[in-house]
């Protein structure tokens, strides 16, 4: 019985999986689970990949122990990266995407290759938080002085585990900087950008590749998997076939479609749609919004209540009262989040939440209202119906969240499976060590494995009610 590893890290949580096939199914099971804590340094927001390493080994050993393991694979959140020296040692730790100081970024960024330009080659809508901009807000430091090469936070910890370094084609494909079309580097992009050529100076791989033998674990093989979180979450979708539509819950919220080519034209850019690079060649056509982000800092301060607790609350309090649009900068980077949606509900008109649950009711409703208008953009601009949408992630156990989202799409939603991206990262594994053919093979396994929960629209005039009033927040707005 082939058994395999995945570690799966997240902006909140990593985990360490064992994943073992028989018989066309897939059975999961859980080794380790440990916080990530990002770390508020004098000059910015770092990652504290140090520790994130020892517990990942210490996961992977846990797994090891249980019996033999046929592979390990990686993935984690895309933009993300560490700058390595000539002799291949780390230089400093990496940035978070939420620093603030890539404000000043996508002016320079349009202003050097052109808004257009660089959406035309690399696919990828201009955000803050993406490579690009971070090194552009790099620019003369000494950090990037010193640097040889980048590597992506899924590459890095490959590097540390086996003395391999390889970037791979999903994770490569957040950053802005690979060319959406070959998936090889945009030279001339990142030549335009003033960013060193030399960081890029080496292959791009698919997922599927052995990379080389665990230091700790010789026997043990390491995979390239489908190394951006979210890539490995949609080759889970189980569809059988190319999802209809698919929406990535947890701390982002992606919703888009499956396709075979890109979409490049102005209106999928300015509408914020990205084009990355999915398994087999495919494009995951997707906006990135704001997701549970924000139930995640409003549990953080009220400190005690659970996220079942809190939704169980908001199950019980008057729906589509408040709104908000999830995008709304003022939700970056808050002191007190649920503050600063009362706030913005005040400064748009819209009721006040009098309670922590009409607060957790407001976010979800929101949530919902901007799932909605994403899937429905992402139709317009790929001139492609979505019939059903697969909710996958953290999100897909929130069923509050989960009916909200038919109920305002109109289309019937397929729940789950929760661990989505751990389960796709173990069974690209699968697949590359012979033991599963194809990715509609891989998404029949997890159909069979772990069968999602339907829920049927049931729309009703204060649904759509709400979602009118949440068109009208967009037009206000310039979060489109």
């Amino acid at each position: 019985m082939p058994t395999f590893v995945a570690v799966d890290l997240g902006a909140e949580s990593g985990r360490v999986v064992r994943g073992s096939l028989r018989d066309g199914r897939l059975a999961v099971d859980e080794v380790h689970r440990f916080v990530n804590r990002p770390v508020a340094l004098p000059d910015g927001l770092h990652w504290d990949v140090l520790a994130l390493f020892a517990d990942l080994s210490a996961g992977i050993a846990a797994a090891a122990a249980d019996g033999p393991i046929s592979g390990v694979g990686i993935d984690a959140w895309g933009n993300d990266f560490a700058l390595l020296d000539r002799a291949g040692g780390l230089i400093g730790n990496p940035w978070h995407y939420r620093d603030q100081r890539t404000r000043s970024s996508l002016d320079l960024i349009a202003a050097r290759v052109g808004a257009g330009e660089i959406y035309r080659t690399t696919g990828t809508a201009p955000l803050p938080i993406n490579t690009a901009s971070q090194l552009v807000a790099m620019e003369d430091s000494a950090q990037l002085e010193a640097a040889e090469r980048l590597v992506l936070l899924p590459d890095l910890f490959g590097y540390w585990l086996t003395g391999q370094a390889v970037t791979e084609q999903t994770i490569a494909s957040t950053s802005q900087l690979l060319d959406v079309e070959t998936r090889t580097w945009a030279t001339g992009v990142i030549d335009k950008l003033g960013i060193p050529r030399r960081l890029f100076d080496y292959d791009v791989v698919p997922p599927g590749i052995a990379v080389g033998r665990l230091r700790e674990h010789p026997e043990v093989p390491l995979w390239t998997v489908a190394g951006h979180d979210t890539a490995s979450a949609v080759a889970a979708v189980p569809a059988g076939a190319a999802p209809s539509g698919f929406l990535s819950s947890g701390t982002w919220s992606l919703v888009g479609l499956e396709l075979d080519a890109p979409v490049l034209t102005d209106e999928a850019r300015l509408s914020g749609f990205s084009n990355e690079a999915g398994v087999d060649g495919t494009i995951r056509f997707l906006r990135n919004g704001t997701g549970l982000w924000l139930l995640q800092r409003c549990r953080a301060a009220w400190r005690s209540a659970s996220y079942a607790d809190l939704v169980a609350a908001a199950e019980q309090a008057p729906g589509f009262q408040g709104l908000v649009d999830p995008d709304d900068p003022a939700f970056v980077s808050p002191r007190d989040m649920p503050a600063q949606l009362v706030a913005a509900c005040r400064r748009n008109g819209q009721p006040v939440p009098a309670d922590r649950a009409a607060v957790v009711r407001c976010v979800l409703d929101s949530l919902a209202c901007r799932h909605r208008w994403s899937l429905e953009r992402a139709e317009q601009l790929a001139g492609r119906r979505a019939d059903v949408l697969h909710i996958v992630g953290g999100g897909a156990a929130n069923s509050l969240l989960c009916r909200l989202t038919a109920d305002l799409t109109g289309r019937p939603v397929l729940a789950g499976p929760v661990e989505a991206t751990a389960v796709g990262n173990l069974l690209v594994q699968a697949r590359a060590a012979g033991e599963v053919g194809s990715l509609t093979e891989i998404r029949e396994v997890v159909a069979r494995s772990l069968p999602p929960r339907r829920y049927d629209p049931q729309p009703t005039d204060r649904s759509e009610d709400a979602y009118r009033r949440f068109l009208t927040l967009l037009d206000s707005s310039d979060n489109f």
